[in-house]
């Protein structure tokens, strides 16, 4: 990949330093009450079915 973005006449850049404007607080709140809620759920660690019709049926 790197060859091609060079070849392109791109680099590879990543952020030197986080933004100033970047609230810590708010973060670690978000991070507490709302990322549990959008991660994915875990998978059940039981055999399931592979048909999504009849989750039931085996």
């Amino acid at each position: 990949m790197w060859r091609l973005l060079h070849r392109h006449g791109w680099s590879w850049q990543a952020p030197a330093r986080r933004a100033l404007e970047r609230d810590e607080t708010a973060v670690a709140l978000w991070k507490k009450d709302v990322w549990p809620q959008v991660e994915a759920p875990r998978r059940r660690s039981e055999p399931g079915s592979s048909s999504r019709t009849k989750p039931g049926s085996r």
